[in-house]
């Protein structure tokens, strides 16, 4: 079977966040980060159905920002603590720079979801959303 080195993701919207600059973004999104709104294509906009106020979800998005050469860090940016490899680490910058969110959904407009807890800055691109998993029972 023939394996392809490269693949190829869609950008399904954009992040709208008040954060502007990655030196104001906290590091998590349970560390203060402000609501935000992601914007969904309209040619996506169907699979939205479902989503609803109170729903815990998972964003998948594209941090574009980041370093792809990178491949260790000081975690957190804190130079006492030993160089890490970046696979040990939620550093942004990464040979594939994806992002993983947990946030809340608060309102459903459309093609519009507002969430809680997401620190990727204004522009990020969203690759997916997900549903985060409860307990099994839950599922």
């Amino acid at each position: 079977m023939s394996r392809s080195n490269t693949y190829e993701l869609r950008v399904l919207g954009y992040v709208r966040s008040p954060l502007a600059d990655l030196a104001d973004a906290p590091k998590q999104g349970d560390e203060g980060a402000p609501d935000a709104v992601l914007e969904i294509d309209p040619s996506v906009g169907p699979a939205l159905a479902g989503l609803a106020p109170g729903d815990q979800i998972v964003v998948l998005t594209w941090l574009h920002l980041g370093d792809r050469s990178t491949l260790a860090v000081h975690p957190r940016g804190d130079i006492s603590r030993p160089l890490t490899g970046v696979f040990a680490t939620r550093s942004p910058d990464r040979p594939n720079p994806l992002g993983l969110h947990r946030c809340e959904v608060l309102a459903v407009d459309g093609t519009r979801l507002t969430v809680s807890g997401l620190e990727a800055v204004d522009g990020t691109p969203v690759v997916d959303v997900k549903i985060a998993l409860g307990d099994l029972g839950d599922r």
